[in-house]
């Protein structure tokens, strides 16, 4: 077993711990067979070292690597050449990636896609909309498997047919991928040709404090985050933070002035984020014109009746007793227009009577 992946087993051994004592030990055979004495010196607290010492001697390389293998759960090393290029800048990459899947090549643009876990419906229209014509042009689609936006995220670009990559905070192993509801669309993303990945060994659970430090590896990742929906204090803004550190885009879709779910994107926008109401204003931002998506000219003439309820239908949505009342038609025609229309492709039904043009 490469000794880069047997320390990532001590996670007590950060990120940037690592780095300093690498710089030190030279390599990290070194550093696994160094001593008490090296290891204080190097700047490691004297605690953890002796935790380190006795973790190490009864840790199991061989039987470690047979688990990975049986389990299908690969690796890659910071000093490895398939190492993702864009993670490998940041300040703190990890030393070695766990993931299940296929890592996407460099080649192919990652955009960071993060939002509450609680979303409005709003954001939800959003999100599939702008994720499923980005996939369309292979735009890697990289967010952290949690409920609400990640999980819409992750959901429509393999309804696309694309590539997605989920970040956990934990080991990518069945039993520690969390939400546990979600272990089903971590299989999705898997066999759709994506990858479940954590800088964490299988076995570790997640904790709060990973949730904000795999938020890193989803911005390091990416060449740009777009923020779906954020309110005031939001894990998403932690890694719109970290994208601003990295040098990265940061996008935000615009919100309402009366949206709590939305004060979030509405400051970065005050503080220079990217708007965005349309997958071509990441296209452009990202200098990617060759995914440049086509525009349709085409003009749809419809019915009179369809015409006067699309006419009262935008983005947001509305009830049918809204339709109703706004269109002044009657209720059977409106609901019996309604099915033709979604048949049709021309609104999209969110659910409990609500509808929204598309």
């Amino acid at each position: 077993m490469n000794y880069h992946i047997a320390l990532s087993y001590f996670v007590k051994i950060t990120p940037r711990r690592y780095q300093k004592m690498i710089a030190y030990f030279k390599t990290a055979k070194n550093l696994w067979e160094a001593e008490i004495v090296e290891l204080i010196q190097v700047g490691l607290n004297e605690e953890i070292a002796h935790e380190f010492l006795n973790w190490r001697d009864n840790f199991d390389i061989e039987k470690t690597q047979k688990e990975l293998e049986k389990n299908k759960i690969k690796t890659i090393c910071f000093d490895e050449p398939q190492y993702p290029k864009l993670l490998k800048e940041i300040d703190d990459p990890p030393i070695c990636l766990f993931y299940r899947g296929e890592i996407p090549k460099d080649s192919a643009p990652c955009l960071g896609v993060v939002g509450t876990r609680k979303n409005s419906s709003y954001a939800k229209v959003a999100c599939e909309e702008l994720v499923e014509q980005l996939s369309n042009k292979n735009v890697v689609i990289v967010s952290g498997l949690a409920f609400g936006i990640d999980s819409i995220a992750h959901s429509a670009t393999i309804k696309k047919q694309g590539l997605t990559v989920a970040v956990l905070g934990s080991g990518v192993n069945d039993k520690n991928i969390m939400p546990r509801n979600n272990l089903g669309l971590a299989r999705d993303i898997i066999n759709s040709g994506g990858a479940v990945i954590s800088e964490y060994p299988p076995g570790f659970e997640a904790s709060k404090i990973t949730f904000p430090a795999r938020n890193r590896i989803i911005a390091g990742l990416s060449l740009g985050t777009l923020v779906i929906e954020a309110p005031e204090k939001s894990g998403s803004l932690i890694t719109a933070k970290f994208a601003l550190e990295y040098n990265r885009e940061v996008f935000a879709i615009p919100h309402s002035i009366n949206s709590k779910l939305g004060i979030g994107n509405n400051n970065l926008l005050k503080m220079g984020a990217a708007p965005v109401t349309d997958a071509d204003d990441i296209v452009d931002a990202l200098n990617l014109n060759q995914l440049r998506l086509p525009k349709s000219n085409t003009c749809i003439q419809l019915p009179t009746i369809q015409a006067k309820i699309y006419s009262c239908l935008n983005k947001n949505p509305k009830h049918i007793n809204l339709i109703i009342k706004e269109t002044g038609l009657t209720s059977s025609q409106v609901g019996s227009e309604l099915i033709l229309m979604e048949i049709n492709g021309l609104i999209k039904n969110l659910g409990n009577n609500n509808y929204i043009a598309k």
